[in-house]
């Protein structure tokens, strides 16, 4: 069990020591909110293609066996999807709230914290294995994401068409998405091997995604939010942090998942409420604070229940 707990720690532990990192340059005022915009968006737009690219594109995974994988995922998040549906139609009363506590459940970070404690668990190939399955599983948050925000919308004129263009043109024109489609396209036709000079510097920006990727999230938290939660997005934290992780072991056995299958699938799953909800949820009328208390909160609790939860895996065999 000692060697769990170790196995637990190392993975999640570098992730919270970046974190902590950016949170301790935002408090000695050694960050803006500008860097850490600008920041964040050049490593959404350039430094995390690269490194879904060239993990694809280097490793020898068959891809073809992580099929059960990726449609245990999709089942987990139909699952979180339709259940917190049920429970915001019965329980919450305004919808500005509703859609918000859905995606705040459902929608996990995938590409920052799940791609880096996957990495750390199982290195090159499980962040191969992380990025195809993420990949997937990005498309259908993205839909699940429209659908249960249009609750409200600021735009009168807004309808399930213009919503579906929205959403087509998100997939389309998503950096992840179209990086690993290139990935794909190139693995599967018979073209030259990279030259040298591109793959070393695509191999120089992969190296900075998830670091700086780390701190920014931990520059961008905000105590107050994350130390005053409401009883609403409590409520959805703990929807995120331990009913998403419990859910993801029952799905994962139920398919005979094991070993990194289902440490992939148990590590993404169990990471906290995506980034990309709180902006989402502000630009589509969403209550936009309950959005940011349910990132704050579930950023830096969730890890240690990832921790908990990779320790008792590992422990009993599974991971």
């Amino acid at each position: 069990m000692i060697e769990a707990i170790l196995f637990a720690i190392t993975i999640v532990l570098p992730n919270l020591a970046l974190m902590g990192l950016g949170f301790f340059m935002q408090r000695r005022g050694e960050t803006s909110q500008a860097f850490i915009d600008q920041a964040s968006s050049f490593v959404f737009n350039y430094c995390l293609p690269c490194l879904l690219f060239f993990s694809v594109v280097d490793s020898n995974v068959n891809y073809a066996k992580q099929i059960i994988l990726i449609i245990a995922g999709i089942v987990v998040t139909f699952i979180l999807f339709i259940g917190s549906e049920i429970y915001a139609k019965r329980f919450i009363s305004r919808p500005a709230d509703q859609g918000v506590f859905v995606q705040g459940i459902f929608r996990s970070n995938m590409a920052i914290i799940g791609l880096a404690t996957v990495a750390n668990a199982y290195g090159e190939r499980g962040l191969s294995i992380g990025a195809v399955y993420m990949g997937v599983v990005t498309i259908l948050f993205n839909i699940l994401a429209v659908i249960t925000l249009s609750r409200v919308s600021k735009n009168a004129d807004d309808t399930w068409s213009s919503r579906s263009i929205m959403i087509i043109k998100k997939l389309f024109t998503n950096p992840l998405i179209l990086a690993l489609l290139a990935a794909f396209a190139y693995k599967a036709l018979p073209l030259p091997p990279i030259p040298s000079v591109i793959n070393t510097t695509g191999g120089l920006l992969a190296a900075v995604a998830l670091p700086l990727a780390l701190i920014c999230a931990g520059a961008s938290i905000d105590l107050k939010s994350m130390l005053s939660p409401s009883g609403l997005s409590m409520q959805a934290s703990i929807g995120r942090i331990v009913i998403a992780p419990l859910l993801a072991i029952a799905v994962g056995l139920s398919f005979g998942l094991t070993g990194v299958h289902m440490g992939v699938l148990f590590l993404m799953v169990a990471s906290p409420t995506a980034a990309a909800s709180y902006v989402m949820a502000k630009a589509m009328g969403g209550n936009d604070i309950l959005a940011a208390n349910i990132l704050a909160f579930t950023t830096v609790v969730g890890l240690f229940g990832m921790a908990i939860g990779a320790a008792l895996l590992r422990g009993l065999g599974m991971m």
